[in-house]
């Protein structure tokens, strides 16, 4: 029995098989990809439509911390003249580090430059009531503490709370 034309005929076969699955594969290949890319599309979509209240909201949030950590704002809302510069600093201070860590998670949702933005407000902020607080003599008042903060605020090109509005509102048009 010769067995070279037995495994000739295994080995065609074979190949043939071979060729039809590989002309398949490269016939459906497109349609999978497609398929593939139809359904990221839908996913992201979908993820998209449940982060982006989300998201809308964080800039929301931002844009009120931004406003109540104004000293022209917080000073108002602090009745800044019931109190002693000392105490005012403190209470300023604590204010906009209570303010800051209430909305740290927003960070999430909004972009890396948006909440740079924000850290950068925040340290601005406590530095220059820091600063007008070391300008004061020991016992000045919670008067005297405001009229020099928003004196330095006045005496700024542009003011810094504006600006970072301007940015958060850019950065909002941007996911929009």
């Amino acid at each position: 029995m010769n067995l070279y034309p037995f495994l000739l005929d295994i080995l065609k076969y074979s190949i043939a098989g071979m060729g039809v699955v590989w002309v398949a594969f490269y016939l459906l290949k497109p349609y999978l990809d497609k398929q593939d890319k139809l359904q990221l599309l839908e996913l992201k979509k979908s993820i998209n439509n449940q982060t982006l209240p989300l998201r809308l909201q964080a800039y929301e949030r931002i844009v009120l911390f931004i406003e109540r950590v104004n000293p022209a704002n917080m000073l108002i809302r602090l009745k800044a003249g019931d109190y002693t510069a000392a105490e005012l600093h403190a209470l300023v201070v604590n204010e906009i580090r209570n303010e800051y860590q209430h909305n740290i998670t927003q960070q999430i949702y909004i972009s890396l430059r948006a909440w740079g933005v924000v850290k950068q407000l925040k340290n601005d902020t406590l530095s220059m009531v820091s600063n007008a607080m070391k300008a004061l003599p020991e016992n000045g008042s919670g008067m005297e503490l405001s009229r020099i903060i928003l004196a330095h605020l006045s005496q700024l090109e542009n003011d810094p709370y504006e600006v970072a509005v301007g940015l958060i509102r850019k950065d909002l048009d941007n996911i929009l």
